[in-house]
């Protein structure tokens, strides 16, 4: 990477419904936090159950790095955000997430996504 800080948004709809889909935004969110990029990973449709504690350990994929080791890289380095109106469709509440994970709506989508030097990938 160049010596100016970017930023990526990795922003996944995918959950156990595209099982590779979900397991591409993990693994590239994870990747460029260990390359040393500012990360934004946001959880938005059936990627919202993964904000829950034990969702991530049921995710399955042949082949693929898991689940839970792939947030808690972004967690640990990054920002994980659950969408406002995805997670109140499946009534959950910030009690109910993983601690460190943040709830938010498009505004803040917008905001960092329209942000210097960010790129924003949708899965």
């Amino acid at each position: 990477m160049s010596d100016v800080a970017r930023k990526l948004i990795v922003k996944t709809t995918a959950g156990a419904d595209a099982p590779e889909r979900c397991a591409q935004a993990f693994t590239v969110a994870a990747t460029a936090v260990a390359a040393g990029a500012q990360v934004s990973l946001w959880l938005t449709g059936e990627a919202s159950w993964f904000a829950l504690p034990g969702r991530a350990a049921e995710f399955e994929l042949p082949h693929s790095a898991p689940l839970p080791d792939l947030l808690d890289a972004v967690l640990a380095a990054g920002t994980v955000t659950l969408c406002t109106q995805c997670a109140a469709r499946r009534e959950i509440t910030g009690a109910d997430v993983i601690p460190g994970i943040r709830i938010a709506g498009a505004a803040v989508f917008v905001e960092e996504a329209l942000s210097d030097d960010t790129q924003a990938l949708v899965y």
